[in-house]
């Protein structure tokens, strides 16, 4: 194999890799999951109020 041979293998291996992370994160099946982790943030902010803990 030569060094172009090479190129092109791994230029189709990291294509693939970079569509399936794409499908992965837009998924209707994986919105649920993500919504909630996106509000993550703003539920321990509730929660530090709520306790009376500062930091």
């Amino acid at each position: 194999m030569d060094y172009g041979t090479i190129q092109g293998i791994i230029t189709i291996v990291v294509m693939f890799t970079f569509i399936g992370i794409f499908a992965w994160a837009y998924s209707s099946r994986r919105k649920d999951q993500f919504d909630e982790a996106a509000n993550l943030v703003f539920s321990e902010d509730e929660l530090n109020k709520g306790s009376g803990e500062h930091k």
